[in-house]
């Protein structure tokens, strides 16, 4: 009899032992599997191809990637949705997460309304090949305004001056992006810059009332200079002491008996007409 009782809890044991190993193979078969080293994943929407400013985001312009979670980009969009039909403010490389802060908001559209700044506006100006500094003057270059008024109808009075500083030029012609690619000089017939609204009530009547020159400056040269101006009578002052000093030399080599070579008066200025170049001689009139 007591052999039976423990044959029975021997069986019982073993019956116990057997069902609960089944139920943990079960157990380990249904957990998700992975592979050594991998990583939990969500889905972040990125830029197929590179997109710059104005640019109005189609699906195709997009994609979809599993991006580590410990590292996904704080507001990442991760529903394409969110994304297409809305303009960019800022450009975006190949294969760059789509952050809200570089789109227009979902009524504002695409193009360039949406890249303008709170609190600037978009002044577009006439200009030629010269004035715009020979087509250098591309989207996103730095310039600085200069502009040549007569105040007063009288030909001493016309100055010239630098009225605006390290002016952002948004949109060269209709193009509102550079061509990274050739990055060549690309002439246009109108510039738009970026000002604040009393920059622009002074961009607008220099380019009425007088002629606008553009400079060209370095991008990473972002000083303000403040400058006088010039007016005729000062920019003939240096000719006029040159040429006190040519009197005098010449009087002075008079008495010693040498000759001197006779030079001429006025200023040399450059003409360019077209391709060609050409020096001449401007005399003041007495």
């Amino acid at each position: 009899m007591a052999r039976v009782r423990v044959f029975l809890v021997l069986a019982l044991a073993v019956t116990a032992g057997g069902v609960f190993a089944f139920g943990t193979y079960n157990y380990v078969n249904k957990l998700p599997k992975q592979t050594p080293g991998s990583v939990a994943t969500r889905p972040v929407v990125v830029a197929s191809t590179a997109l710059d400013v104005g640019a109005e985001i189609s699906r195709d312009d997009i994609r979809v990637i599993d991006w580590p979670a410990a590292s996904v980009p704080q507001e990442a969009i991760s529903d394409p949705k969110d994304v297409v039909g809305r303009g960019l403010v800022m450009p975006i490389v190949q294969n760059e997460p789509i952050l809200p802060m570089k789109l227009a908001s979902k009524d504002a559209g695409s193009g360039l309304p949406p890249a303008i700044p709170p609190g600037l506006r978009a002044v577009s100006v006439r200009v030629n090949e010269v004035i715009g500094v020979a087509g250098y003057v591309l989207p996103g270059t730095r310039v600085d305004v200069l502009a040549t008024v007569n105040p007063t109808g009288q030909g001493g009075d016309i100055t010239s001056k630098v009225i605006l500083t390290n002016v952002q030029v948004l949109a060269a012609g209709t193009k509102i992006e550079r061509d990274v690619k050739e990055n060549k000089p690309m002439p246009v017939n109108v510039v738009t810059m970026l000002v604040a609204p009393d920059e622009s009530e002074r961009l607008t009547l220099a380019a009425t009332e007088g002629k606008i020159q553009l400079a060209l400056r370095n991008p990473l040269d972002t000083g303000t200079t403040n400058t006088p101006g010039i007016k005729p009578a000062a920019l003939l002052g240096a000719t006029a002491a040159k040429s006190a000093v040519v009197r005098t030399r010449v009087a002075s080599n008079a008495l010693k008996g040498v000759a001197t070579p006779i030079q001429p008066e006025g200023t040399q200025v450059e003409i360019i007409r077209g391709d060609k170049r050409a020096h001449e001689i401007v005399r003041q009139e007495q």
